[in-house]
């Protein structure tokens, strides 16, 4: 079992061509130190943290965040209100942080729409974006939250109330410094790349990372749980249910799927 292995601070900003990277050991939250900080934010800056007392998961859920053992960052973008659907951006995150595991070798990722990672069918990495508008501003403040479970034993996640694995369990074992840097460079380049040309480019890559693609699932949200086939998305990001022989589609802020 590996031990807390703590994050080089001078490494990551030696590599980082944007040197506003904020590294902290403790912070309730770095999706809400960012939140809270909008005012002082340029776009690219980094929150990135040893540990969370209080990190939040989509829906309202407590990001399990111990010492030293997973990665916890947040980082803050703007882009056009025009521009964006928070679930095409949810897959366009969620596809670079599985591009970028597969560079250190860590194969069969896949993606739960919208931006959950699973590994064996158990989930690895979650991704929260939160979103601030202005009115009479025609951008939106973005801050992309991401969790991703590296050394974490079960005692540590005995709170998790679902299925989850971190790297270790399959056996690897990434420098945690190594792996903040290329996140964080590789998602900043993707970040201009989808503020030029949309989700588009993203598009294609989705079905061979599909978790649940062509199974039977269910979508749930505050009003309906809905059954069907899943069909992969269209060219927006939204999800495509096959029910009795027709096609709807369905978008992702606040819903859930599940497989029967």
């Amino acid at each position: 079992m590996k031990i807390a292995q703590y994050l080089k601070k001078e490494k990551i900003r030696y590599f980082l061509s944007n040197d506003r990277v904020l590294i902290l050991s403790t912070i309730d939250s770095t999706n809400q130190y960012l939140l809270e900080n909008l005012s002082d934010l340029q776009i690219g800056d980094v929150c990135l943290a040893e540990h969370q007392t209080n990190g939040r998961g989509r829906q309202g859920n407590q990001w399990i965040s111990p010492f030293g053992k997973n990665i916890y960052f947040s980082l803050y973008w703007s882009l056009n209100k025009k521009n964006v659907t928070s679930t095409g951006l949810s897959i366009m995150v969620s596809i670079i942080v599985v591009e970028v595991l597969q560079h250190f070798g860590v194969r069969g990722v896949k993606i739960k729409w919208p931006n959950d990672l699973y590994l064996n069918n158990r989930k690895l990495a979650g991704i929260l974006i939160e979103k601030i508008t202005r009115p009479g501003n025609n951008n939106i403040h973005i801050i992309i939250g991401i969790g991703i479970n590296m050394m974490m034993n079960s005692i540590e996640g005995k709170m998790i109330n679902q299925k989850w694995i971190a790297l270790q369990d399959i056996g690897i074992f990434i420098d945690r410094t190594l792996l903040v840097i290329k996140l964080i460079s590789t998602l900043r380049q993707a970040l201009k790349r989808f503020e030029s040309d949309g989700f588009y480019p993203f598009f294609s890559l989705w079905k061979n990372l599909d978790n649940f693609y062509y199974q039977i699932i269910k979508i749930i949200d505050s009003k309906q749980t809905i059954t069907g086939i899943n069909c992969g998305i269209n060219n927006q990001g939204a999800l495509l249910l096959n029910i009795n022989g027709k096609i709807y589609s369905y978008w992702g802020e606040k819903t859930s799927i599940r497989i029967l």
